[in-house]
């Protein structure tokens, strides 16, 4: 198991993984949260970490998702501007996502999402 997986569980675990720099209300996390965890459920195919600051997230095809994908991630960035989301069209859709390495937690935590 890598090292960062064990810290992303405990992190997922709770509310402490949302760093100081993320500006979306409070009220409105879970919400962010479960639209993530929305798209994980109905279309998630593989997550590849490929680094402490990079993940690659396969995503199956419908009508529809990719508008989905980049509408939910340019919200993302609005609030937690140290992402960066790069959607690649096709089936499967391909996300790969990076932070710079002071935000790898929160990458750590968003991977474990994925992966649960």
């Amino acid at each position: 198991m890598h090292p960062w997986r064990t810290r992303a569980y405990r992190l997922t675990m709770s509310s402490d993984w949302v760093p100081a720099a993320c500006t979306l209300p409070s009220t409105d996390r879970p919400l962010r949260v479960a639209e993530f965890d929305a798209l994980f459920a109905a279309a998630l195919r593989d997550v590849r970490r490929s680094s402490p600051t990079e993940v690659a997230v396969t995503l199956a095809a419908a009508p529809g998702r990719a508008d989905l994908v980049r509408d939910l991630t340019r919200r993302e960035t609005e609030c937690c501007s140290f992402f960066t989301f790069e959607l690649e069209d096709g089936d499967p859709l391909r996300l790969r996502i990076t932070v710079p390495p002071e935000h790898a937690d929160v990458l750590d935590a968003l991977a474990e999402r994925a992966s649960a």
